[in-house]
């Protein structure tokens, strides 16, 4: 069963690559969905696809990419995706 989870990420995770970052482990894990940069510096994302494989992302989303520190994940959890067929990173 596919589900979507909207995440919100805090922390030093502009500038350092967190969208790539978020956009390999999506394409490692088959996931759809977006990132993009937010105006007061965090990151928003949504991933859509098998609820392990969208837990799988947000747990490696808590590690960051090699110069982030996240400091929280806001997620809100959605059990009807909205049918993204890719993942994008959006500006």
């Amino acid at each position: 069963m596919n589900i979507r989870a909207h995440l919100v990420i805090s922390g030093r995770v502009q500038g350092v690559g967190f969208r790539w970052f978020i956009y390999n482990i999506a394409a490692s894990l088959r996931l759809n969905g977006w990132a993009k940069n937010l105006a007061d510096g965090r990151v928003e994302a949504v991933f859509e696809g098998e609820k392990k494989a969208v837990e799988t992302a947000i747990s490696e989303c808590y590690k960051g990419s090699r110069s982030a520190i996240v400091s929280d994940i806001d997620t809100d959890w959605d059990e009807k995706p909205e049918g993204f067929t890719s993942f994008d990173i959006r500006y």
